[in-house]
């Protein structure tokens, strides 16, 4: 497979630019050709549109395993819906990561915008196509699971609003150390970043699920809860994931020193690179 350059405005992209004839300088004539490609490349477009059916697999797969086992006499089981989480996780990531990046989270592209690994005015893009999947996976799910099946799959504190908030503060950071290992340091197997991505996911929901729901994700818990209008702690699952992924980031770029130069990876933060 041919590699994808997350560079946006580049002409090998087919970007499309507004083509003004008037020799008087466009209002917009201060936004740079890069800007302009940002709204109009087929590419970009691409990305969002990966990110939507990405976070929607992802959200659909998960609450789905979550709804099942709640109207199935416990037919999944708690360790059955971790291992759906990790393995959603893992074929999302290798199927879409060299299009996107496979976020599918908002902690996450906000993570790696503040390490500079990606662009800042890609990032409400990205959120905003995150929750669209998110949500409209749930009330995918709420259409299939009617009346008595109609249950709550989003996540919600099973204790005190400050445990939940530190476990999703942890399992975030922990999530986000692994991700920035595997995705960005040319000394870790790229090829096996779905494997570890996904395996960090489904050993935080099997121990963190029973306490918080193990979100790790603002959009994971947004979506079901706009569809259910169901907001007990939903400020937890907006902060806590935002900022351990922060510290997850920074702290692994802080221990990651070494003389050798880094991957170079897509504007996208690609978790996969594939060669041509």
């Amino acid at each position: 497979m041919a590699e994808i350059d997350g560079t946006i405005g580049n002409g090998n992209h087919g970007g499309v630019v507004l083509d003004i004839k008037d020799d008087r300088p466009p209002p917009s004539s201060n936004l740079t050709k890069e800007d302009s490609d940002l709204y109009f490349s087929v590419p970009f477009m691409q990305k969002l549109v990966a990110e939507i059916v990405g976070t929607y697999f992802l959200i659909f797969a998960g609450c789905s395993s979550v709804a099942v086992n709640l109207n199935f006499e416990k037919v999944v089981t708690h360790p059955g819906i971790s291992i759906v989480w990790g393995l959603a996780v893992m074929v999302l990531v290798y199927s879409l990561g060299h299009i996107s990046g496979a976020h599918f989270n908002p902690a996450v592209t906000l993570a790696f915008a503040t390490c500079k690994r990606f662009p800042w005015k890609q990032v409400p893009a990205y959120v905003a196509c995150q929750v669209i999947g998110s949500t409209l996976a749930a009330g995918t799910i709420r259409l299939i699971f009617q009346g008595k099946q109609d249950h709550f799959t989003g996540t919600l504190p099973a204790g005190s609003d400050l445990q939940s908030f530190v476990v999703e503060f942890i399992i975030t950071f922990y999530l986000m150390f692994v991700i920035s290992g595997v995705a960005t340091d040319n000394r870790a197997i790229g090829e096996l970043a779905g494997l570890a991505v996904g395996s960090t996911v489904l050993l935080n929901v099997m121990f963190a699920g029973p306490i918080s729901g193990a979100s790790m994700n603002p959009a994971r818990s947004l979506g079901p809860a706009i569809v259910s209008h169901e907001y007990r702690g939903i400020w937890i699952y907006m902060v806590a994931p935002v900022l351990g992924a922060q510290a997850g980031a920074w702290v692994y770029n802080l221990i990651r020193y070494t003389d050798k130069p880094l991957r170079e990876i897509t504007k996208s933060a690609s978790f996969l690179k594939s060669k041509a």
